[in-house]
């Protein structure tokens, strides 16, 4: 029995088939980019999406030949209105960077309603007004869409993770608040089922032999799951464009609200037999942004493995330090109007310790996340596992691991979500037994031990003078 895992992300289209070992069979991908037709705009065709994700499934089941359920993981909060009775979008697709609601999130903000422009309630809200007074309009977030295409039609769901970041939920447990929706002009029949992570959902009708759908996932709560930290203070980083921290703290929820004084968020991490299992969340806006910077504006590097190579030329940095601020701060600071920074430049310094400043900083901002997560979970992280596209760089995964100050393990998988998901599903249909099993499949391809240490009070006080660059940006607290 193999599964088909679907992972659609903010940049591409991946679909894997993985077997009953865990091992990644083969996979089939395609680039999704969203468009930007303005600054601060991020949309994307949703329409286009349903067809290459249907396009690319259908593929790898006929070459499989022996798929019987499907797992699902997804960007979260990216947010699409479509017509119950066509299936058709009444519009493009919001990404979750996108930023059109700030507006509407600050007015709210002086009523005294937090909302955050990332998340997916004041995106679905502008969408809805703009169509009309209507009720025949189904709400969803790109897992709600792929299970809408999968099924012909047929299921209008999400998972307790998905649902947890659209801030249309109620507080201590998933379910839709249906106050919250009245206020945003929504009605909750308009919204998805919420169903659990890991459990048969119905069949995939549209793809050959129908496999049941049977996990669904956010994308870092499918990445937590992929490198089995399935228990409380297992901790994992996914270095992607950016970066998230994400620990399982188990079955009660944190008692800090949406935003803690460490700078990190509750999250579901996920839900199984109607209940939720709780989780802590940390980001980093700008992570490998920062190495396409290298690459693509300075032009320092030909390409992000160029990165380990120039740098490693160098011994250190000798002094020079990068803050990755491009976007501004997440966690712990949460200073939007912050700026990239770079400090300590000599006329000896060099592209090579340019190259490496960037690299440390990004490590030193992961031990930030860590710092933080560590402070508002009382869990200590022994070790801290890791994957996403900077795991493969060298120079960089010693750094986090001189940074944080503990081992860090590297993924087998660079990519876990796509084995979070088919944890999931095959959880749900007998393939795996149950979490203890899972959290025996994923053993790292190597770890990182420390070698040295780096100084963290001048990197702490690097990071105040990337702050306040833009003062009204700094203002701004969602």
């Amino acid at each position: 029995m193999s599964i088909l895992v679907i992972d659609v992300g903010t940049s591409g289209i991946r679909v894997a088939v993985v077997d009953a070992d865990g091992s990644v069979r083969f996979d089939l991908r395609r680039p999704n980019l969203p468009d930007t037709p303005f600054p601060g705009l991020v949309e994307f065709d949703a329409t286009a999406m349903a067809a290459v994700t249907l396009e690319l499934a259908v593929e790898a089941v006929e070459r499989a030949g022996d798929v019987t359920t499907v797992g699902i993981t997804t960007q979260r909060a990216s947010t699409i209105v479509w017509d119950r009775a066509t299936g058709e979008p009444i519009a493009p697709g919001i990404g979750w960077q996108d930023l059109r609601t700030v507006g509407d999130c600050l007015v709210w903000q002086a009523e005294g309603h937090r909302f955050s422009p990332n998340g997916s309630a004041t995106k679905a809200a502008q969408l809805v007004a703009q169509a009309g007074a209507r009720d025949d309009l189904c709400i969803g977030t790109v897992d709600s869409w792929i299970a809408h295409t999968l099924s012909g039609g047929a299921l209008h769901v999400t998972d307790g993770t998905n649902a947890g970041v659209t801030e249309l939920t109620h507080r201590d447990e998933v379910v839709w608040n249906a106050d919250v929706c009245e206020l945003l002009g929504l009605s909750v029949e308009m919204l998805p089922t919420i169903v659990d992570s890991t459990g048969v959902v119905g069949p995939a009708s549209a793809l050959p032999g129908a496999p049941v759908i049977a996990g669904i996932a956010g994308d870092q709560q499918a990445s937590l799951i992929g490198q089995g930290c399935v228990r409380p203070g297992l901790a994992k980083i996914t270095f992607g464009t950016g970066a998230m921290l994400d620990v399982c703290v188990g079955e009660t929820r944190p008692a800090f609200d949406k935003r803690s004084e460490h700078g990190t968020f509750p999250i579901v991490a996920w839900m199984a037999d109607g209940s939720p299992v709780w989780g802590v969340e940390a980001i980093m806006l700008a992570a490998g942004s920062n190495v396409e910077w290298l690459r693509d504006d300075l032009g320092l590097i030909s390409d992000a493995a160029a990165s380990h190579t120039i740098a490693s030329s160098v011994a250190s940095t000798e002094g020079v330090v990068y803050v990755p601020a491009p976007l501004g701060l997440g966690t712990p600071n949460w200073d939007f109007g912050a700026r990239g920074t770079l400090l300590g430049l000599t006329r000896g310094s060099t592209g090579a310790h340019v190259v490496r400043a960037v690299l440390e900083g990004v490590a030193q901002r992961g031990a930030d996340l860590v710092e933080a997560a560590e402070a508002d979970t009382d869990l200590a992280f022994e070790t801290l596992r890791v994957d996403g596209g900077m795991s493969v760089n060298p120079t960089f995964t010693q750094a986090l691991a001189d940074a944080c100050g503990r081992p860090i393990e590297l993924a087998a998988e660079a990519e876990s979500t796509t084995l979070g998901a088919a944890y999931l599903a095959g959880m749900a249909t007998g393939i795996w037994s149950g979490w203890d099993e899972i959290a025996s499949l994923a053993p790292p391809r190597t770890t990182v031990e420390p070698s040295g240490a780096f100084d963290r009070e001048q990197w702490k006080a690097a990071v105040t003078r990337s702050t306040g660059w833009f003062p009204d940006l700094s203002a701004i607290d969602f």
